[in-house]
């Protein structure tokens, strides 16, 4: 997986972390999270499979 990849699925991981925590303690900045989940979740799939492809390529 790469590098780029590896980062955004940590952001992501952690984020949900924060947003758990932030909705137990009863916070409305959980929402923030839960938006920056989605956005990392998306980079990390698109880097993922962006480098999958550019193997693919290379393997042709």
């Amino acid at each position: 997986m790469p590098r780029l990849a590896l980062f955004a699925f940590a952001v992501c991981v952690l984020a949900t972390a924060a947003a758990v925590v932030s909705f137990v303690q009863g916070d409305w900045i959980g929402i923030v999270w839960v938006l920056m989940v989605g956005v990392s979740s998306n980079m990390a799939w698109f880097y993922h499979r962006r480098a999958k492809a550019e193997r693919e390529a290379a393997r042709v």
